[in-house]
């Protein structure tokens, strides 16, 4: 029973529709590996295994009709409302915050027949790539207890990657899905916003957020992630940024229609051997599988990631100066450090600002007019495997590499506001996980969706040591 927790997703509920587990069972397989592992690794934000043990029962004696997802133990993200449970956003700011209401996309998991296991932690108000927060601590990588497993999403990944979940749900304006994925070795998908409902979401993915925010699913493979992904999306007429678009269900000879476009990096930041050698490998599996595969890289990144930069930074710190002012002092020092590198930027005027939501138009239109001919994009997730806790600076190709800047393969694709996955390919010389980021257009999320799928099938998860009993 222990190893069932390592399982895909389809996997458990292919053991439960059977009958060879029953929802009791595989509940408390999950909640075993929690109480073993998650002293360790400090995912969770909110979990209590009394009530778990409760739910659990209350699936395997229902008798009605049963979602695809049913008695599928998952958790969330700590700032996607989930009611009944700890929805702090990492902040004393928001201690013992348990909202009443579901976010829109938790309430279709509770539909399709989630069971939810807990929240999971996140660094104070998301600003951060790693996880950490006075409120609850600090989570660990499960291949390695002395890194991070990322963030803002970390406890997600961190709790997947080690079987303390079966999948997921996180957030991304920054990277915040994609990154946890690949540093721990999991599957994840940013999608196009509002394809998954974002309203629910804490803080609300309002202003440059609706464009640069996504609630996305995370798990260990990509029929996971794609199976949440069908499951949960579909438009919420109470968000104005969520489209009336249908699923659509590609074939292989559609996706091989899309010329893949491979870069290895964006000229500016150097990344890792190993990083390179992931994306190359991928590009390899591509090629093999029928997908014409060439060399393109976007004339546009620079440009996009500036303007990450003044909406995520600069209107982020704007966004919380509210909320904060008078309560500097209960601060973590993770959030601290993200106003000090906002604040070392000249402020926004009205007119700085005006210009970049212009500009942000004009430059997502010549991106994605340069990518008429490459309409998927493989590519780096970050410049180098996870890295220790509290590193901000690294040594790469004989380079130095700051903290935001090893992270900005992500950071386009917010701006460009275009579905993104990660799929585990690669090890550092450490043995650590090195994820490569499959890209398509806006609103083609089941493309990016498919062309992951052929290069999840190529490599695909493996679990960290410790996740074995």
């Amino acid at each position: 029973m222990s190893d069932v927790v390592l399982e895909s997703a389809v996997r458990q509920l292919e053991l439960l529709r059977s009958g060879e587990l029953s929802v009791v069972d595989l509940t408390e397989a999950h909640i075993e590996q929690i109480a073993r592992l998650n002293p360790q690794l400090n995912a969770f934000a909110d979990f209590d295994p009394d009530r778990v043990r409760t739910q659990a029962r209350r699936f395997d004696d229902f008798e009605g009709p049963r979602g695809p997802l049913y008695g599928l133990p998952v958790t969330v993200k700590s700032s996607i409302a989930t009611a009944g449970y700890r929805c702090e956003i990492g902040s004393l700011l928001h201690k013992g915050d348990v909202p009443q209401e579901d976010a829109v996309v938790v309430a279709r998991l509770r539909r399709a027949g989630a069971l939810i296991l807990g929240t999971t932690n996140c660094p104070e108000f998301l600003m951060a790539y790693e996880t950490a927060n006075l409120l609850h601590g600090r989570t660990s990588n499960p291949w390695d207890l002395a890194r991070t497993p990322g963030g803002s999403s970390g406890g997600e990944s961190a709790a997947i990657s080690a079987g303390l979940s079966a999948a997921g749900l996180g957030s991304d304006s920054g990277g915040s899905v994609r990154v946890p994925a690949h540093f721990t070795g999991i599957c994840s998908l940013k999608p196009t916003p509002g394809r998954i409902p974002g309203r629910g979401h804490l803080p609300p993915c309002i202003g440059p957020f609706s464009t640069l925010g996504a609630i996305g699913p995370m798990a260990r493979t990509m029929e996971d992630v794609t199976l949440m992904f069908r499951t949960l999306s579909g438009q919420d007429p109470g968000d104005p940024v969520s489209p009336p678009v249908r699923l659509r269900e590609p074939t292989p000879d559609d996706l091989r229609k899309n010329t893949v476009g491979f870069f290895e990096d964006d000229g500016l930041v150097p990344v890792t051997p190993e990083t390179r050698a992931a994306v190359n490998a991928a590009a390899r599996a591509l090629r093999e599988a029928g997908f014409r595969v060439e060399p393109f890289r976007p004339p546009t990144l620079e440009l996009l990631r500036q303007l990450w930069w003044k909406f995520f930074v600069q209107c982020g710190e704007m966004f919380y100066l509210p909320e904060i002012r008078g309560r500097e002092h209960e601060l973590s020092p993770i959030f601290s450090e993200f106003l000090g590198i906002a604040r070392a930027t000249q402020p926004l005027t009205a007119a700085t600002l005006l210009d970049a939501w212009a500009e942000s138009d004009l430059l997502r239109s010549k991106t994605l007019e340069s990518m008429s001919d490459y309409p998927v994009l493989l590519c780096p997730v970050a410049s180098t495997p996870s890295w220790r806790h509290d590193e901000r600076s690294w040594i790469v190709e004989g380079r130095p590499v700051d903290y935001l800047d090893a992270v900005r393969h992500t950071q386009w694709f917010n701006v460009l506001a275009a579905p993104a996955a990660v799929v585990p390919v690669g090890r550092s010389p450490e043995g650590l996980p090195i994820g490569v980021q499959i890209v398509a257009r806006p609103f083609e999320d089941e493309t990016a969706l498919g062309v992951a799928a052929v290069v999840d099938a190529a490599f695909g998860y493996r679990p960290p040591p410790m996740a074995r009993a």
